[in-house]
Formats: structure tokens, C-alpha cells, sequence
């Protein structure tokens, strides 16, 4: 199942998340973008959002407005759907209207053959290659991995340091693939120096000694923070 954390607060961009988005409302148009893929449920805070989902055909849950985060959110979510524990659950954010399909397929194809294998994974997301202007940018999340493509770490920061400047930069796409009992798991970790440092909860799971798989991929999408982005955003996909 795809759940996708929508919440109406944002201290950079109020109601962001029902901008309008070539006709939809954002959160819609995102859900439209995954909803040939699994099943898509919206957890969220608003009445308003609830109603929206029903007008337009999707599934919503109603959480708690006490999260910290949007992967709390879909925890609770899960909960209330009732969902198996091997269920694999993708989070999608409300903010991404543009990503596309295949992406969000390969998180949950590698969700499904870290099952298979056994291989004790905690959570699967992407990355993309970037230029140096994106990887100077503390809004532009980065991440390193091991030969294994297992997250190291993540950071605001430009990682890793390079003193020739010769270096290829990865930039974190906030897709988040997890079994239902691995993202139990990952919300009853206790939150760390790390995450509250850097402002990004996947270190938690890091910093406690679990895997992170990643999945390099191709992507023209970008999460929309703030009223520029979208602009950005609605300029460049519509060539």
C-alpha cells in the first residue's frame, strides 16, 4: 500500500499541500501520479483533506495532529487500516505531484526482495546523481553508501568532502519503502543526537545499527517546500 502523510500546517509554505497543481490539489495530484501502482490510502490531520480524498475517489485516514513527522503519521495510519505485518507500505510525500511511477516500483520491488532474502533491512529509499550548485543547498538532502548501496549517512551538508572538488554528489529522494513490522519497528526506535542535529529522521535508524537500502535511480522530480519551488516546478514540467 502507498500512504501518503498530508498534513495542512507548514511554516514555509501554509496549505502547500492543496496548492493547485495543473487542476488538482496537490496532495490529489500525487496521489493520481502512485495510484497505478498499489492501493493509496492519505493519512492525515484535516477534515478537509479527508473530504477532499473522498471527492476525488481516494482512501483517508484521520491521525493525530501530535506527530513529529510524516513517518509517524503513516505508522498510525497503518495501525488503523488494519494492514498485515509483511504488508509493504511506501511513503510518498504529499509534496512530490511529479514523481514518477516507475520509482516509487523499484522502492517497492526492493522492499520486496529484501523479504525475500532475508537481508534484515529496516527501510529502502533512492537517490539521484546531482550537480554542485543542488549539493551546496541545505534544503537539498544528501547521502553516501557503502559497496553494498546501504546508506552511511545523510546530511544537509555537502558529503562527502571533497578536496579536489572532482566528486559525484547524491541527492536523497524522500521515498521511504518499509514492511508494516519494520515501520513499527523504525517509530519505536528512541530519537537520536543525529536526527535532531541534522533535522532528518532516517538517521535515527542509523544511528541505532539498521540498514538503509538504497536504489540509484533517474529522476527530473523534487520535493516543493516553499511558493518558489512550485513556481519552479509548474515552469519546468510543463515543457
Amino acid at each position: 500500500m502507498i500512504i501518503i502523510p498530508a498534513r495542512i500546517a507548514s511554516n514555509r509554505f501554509p496549505n502547500k499541500v492543496l496548492a493547485n497543481i495543473n487542476g488538482y490539489p496537490m496532495v490529489i495530484a500525487t496521489a493520481r501520479a502512485v495510484s497505478g501502482i498499489d492501493e493509496v490510502a492519505i493519512a492525515t490531520d484535516s477534515q478537509e483533506i479527508v473530504n477532499l480524498a473522498s471527492d476525488y475517489g481516494f482512501k483517508a485516514v484521520m491521525t493525530s495532529d501530535k506527530h513529529k513527522s510524516g513517518t509517524d503519521r503513516i505508522n498510525e495510519a497503518a495501525q488503523k487500516l488494519d494492514l498485515s505485518d509483511d504488508e509493504i507500505i511506501i511513503n510518498v510525500q504529499a509534496d512530490e505531484p511529479f514523481i514518477e511511477p516507475k520509482i516509487v516500483q523499484e522502492v517497492k520491488k526492493r522492499v520486496k526482495q529484501s523479504v525475500e532474502n532475508s537481508e534484515n533491512i529496516m527501510m529502502t529509499s533512492c537517490y539521484k546523481l546531482i550537480n554542485k550548485n543542488d549539493a551546496n543547498d541545505p534544503n537539498y538532502v544528501k547521502v553516501i553508501t557503502n559497496a553494498k548501496n546501504y546508506a552511511i549517512y545523510f546530511s544537509r551538508s555537502k558529503i562527502p568532502f571533497d578536496r579536489e572538488e572532482h566528486n559525484s554528489y547524491y541527492g536523497h529522494l524522500g521515498i521511504y519503502g518499509f514492511t508494516k513490522k519494520s515501520l513499527q519497528e523504525f517509530c519505536a526506535l528512541p530519537s537520536s543526537p543525529l536526527e535532531n542535529i541534522e533535522k532528518l529522521e532516517q538517521l535515527r535508524a542509523i544511528y541505532h545499527g539498521k540498514k538503509i537500502a538504497m536504489i540509484k535511480v533517474e529522476s527530473q522530480s523534487f520535493g516543493i517546500d516553499t511558493k518558489e519551488d512550485l513556481q519552479r516546478a509548474l515552469e519546468f514540467f510543463s515543457h
